[in-house]
């Protein structure tokens, strides 16, 4: 099984799997790498631990990331506005 790192915290990563399969979020100490990490990369299951595949970022995974996360915020803005006009 794979997914690709949307987040990277002091504590742990969380990470998308890879065909909609849902979200996943770890601890450090579960996770393998030789390479510092950073959002996009991919990861892959070894066995119980996640093992990271390699240095590269997934460009264009990073790019829909940034515009679902714009689209959540612009939603959430619009949101308060309606919210503010029917009160």
């Amino acid at each position: 099984m794979e997914g690709v790192i949307v987040e990277v915290q002091d504590g742990g990563v969380g990470i998308d799997l890879k065909g909609r399969l849902g979200y996943l979020k770890i601890p450090m100490r579960m996770l393998i790498t030789d390479y510092p990490l950073a959002v996009g990369q991919e990861v892959a299951w070894n066995m119980s631990f996640v093992e990271q595949l390699g240095p590269e970022v997934n460009e264009k995974y990073v790019s829909n990331l940034d515009t679902y996360n714009r689209r959540q915020e612009e939603m959430r803005q619009s949101n308060a506005k309606n919210k503010e006009v029917t009160e």
